[in-house]
């Protein structure tokens, strides 16, 4: 087993399907509150690794935004800019759809699930 302290910022650093990285660090050295402008200009080219792969926080946080409001958006704490991250990546940090790792089985072709387990 190890105690690898690189193993434990990795799995602190991934939440919902998205890897944070360097970027959870960056987000709490930012002084809040500040705007989403604030932030896109000292961090937007930090990367978020998704199930897809690799985005900028600029291309998903720019998805919420209009030219109008960049400068209005706010957000007072890391915890408010990871949730807006969360939010806007969606399905993107899921991977594959449709699946699950829990067992149990899908329907067969007449509707019926099948049951692996024994009684």
């Amino acid at each position: 087993m190890s105690n690898d302290s690189s193993d434990a910022e990795t799995e602190e650093s991934r939440e919902q399907g998205v890897e944070f990285g360097e970027l959870n660090a960056a987000l709490e050295q930012v002084e809040y509150p500040t705007t989403q402008e604030q932030l896109l200009a000292e961090h937007g080219e930090e990367t978020l690794d998704l199930a897809d792969g690799e985005v900028t926080l600029a291309s998903v946080l720019a998805e919420q935004e209009s030219a109008e409001e960049t400068d209005t958006i706010e957000y007072d704490s890391p915890e408010a800019v990871r949730q807006a991250v969360l939010n806007m990546v969606g399905d993107r940090a899921v991977g594959r759809t449709d699946y699950s790792d829990r067992g149990g089985s899908l329907p067969d072709e007449d509707g019926e699930a099948e049951s692996d387990q024994s009684l």
